[in-house]
């Protein structure tokens, strides 16, 4: 029945998970939570990031607003940024912004005193809280050598020096993009292919690995000896719809039907390292949480009409 609504239980599979990566399956569920989910992960989960640079000595050949975009940049690990305040709401400095309930005081100090260049990196920024420290990218496997000293900020050469202070402050990526944890998140719909094999017994085998080669991904496979196409992998599809054409041109359509499951989605979580991809997608689902019990609780009050504008009322039944 058109416009008919229906409790939901949504269920996640996690299929492969790493620190900084994860993807899983998101079923029994529509296209409008899947991507609320999303775009919560993306633009709404809180981390830290720097948000006021002090400059004292500044010799280097970048500008001061150059260098104080780029320590912006660098992401920090923001494992208790849920639980901090942020600036604007915080009563302990006055929404100043640098207390230790809301920020994370920094300090920088480099100076090169000899002919080699000093590359100055995110690991010499210095904070008293370990609990906010940029985020180390290098592999415990590998040497310590150069390439593992952190993210490049300036580089110095023989009597330049660079002296600064920066406070970082908890936000989200709808402000700036320097908060957002997410490198990437994308979802796509699980596809539903299924081939009609009495018409595929029709083609002959050379029609059979031409049609096959015509996907531009690899999501079937001809069977040398058993002479049969198959399907190696389903979610390889892009919706191309390349197969489709090429089985209308062979004079064999609907040779393969492929629609997409509008109730099943596979996400693709990629962390900038701010925090791990597992806990970004927790904290999500808890923002989102919140979100809805704040439109639960002000259907019932008259402060929707401040928040929603006539729809407030219209909640109210007024």
């Amino acid at each position: 029945m058109e416009g008919k609504s229906y409790q939901r239980f949504p269920k996640v599979k996690i299929r492969e998970m790493k620190d900084d990566f994860l993807k899983f399956e998101l079923r029994d569920t529509d296209a409008s939570m899947a991507n609320a989910l999303r775009r919560v992960m993306i633009a709404e989960v809180p981390t830290m990031a720097i948000d006021l640079v002090e400059i004292e000595v500044n010799s280097s050949v970048l500008n001061d607003e150059f260098i104080a975009h780029r320590l912006g940049l660098i992401p920090l690990t923001s494992d208790r940024a849920m639980s901090m305040r942020f600036s604007r709401d915080c009563d302990a400095c006055d929404g100043d912004g640098q207390c230790e309930f809301c920020s994370v005081e920094f300090h920088l100090r480099a100076k090169c005193i000899s002919d080699q260049t000093l590359d100055v990196t995110s690991k010499d920024l210095y904070t008293a809280d370990h609990t906010v420290v940029p985020v180390d990218f290098s592999d415990p496997a590998a040497d310590d050598s150069g390439d593992q000293r952190g993210i490049i900020i300036v580089k110095l050469r023989r009597g330049q020096e660079l002296r600064l202070r920066a406070i970082a402050r908890k936000g989200i990526g709808k402000d700036h993009a320097k908060w957002s944890p997410a490198a990437t998140v994308t979802f796509m719909y699980e596809p539903d292919i299924r081939i009609n094999e009495e018409l595929m017994e029709t083609l002959t085998p050379e029609e059979k690995r031409s049609w096959v080669e015509s996907s531009p991904t690899k999501v079937f496979e001809f069977d040398e000896d058993t002479q049969q196409v198959y399907v190696c992998d389903a979610e390889a599809y892009t919706y191309d719809d390349e197969v489709i054409k090429k089985a209308e041109a062979m004079g064999k359509p609907g040779l393969v039907d492929i629609t997409a499951k509008e109730d099943s989605f596979i996400f693709t979580v990629e962390s900038t390292g701010a925090i791990k991809a597992s806990q970004l997608v927790l904290n999500a689902i808890e923002i989102l949480k919140q979100k809805l019990d704040a439109v639960r609780l002000s259907e019932d009050t008259e402060e929707a009409d401040d928040q929603f504008g006539e729809l407030g009322a219209h909640m109210r039944g007024g």
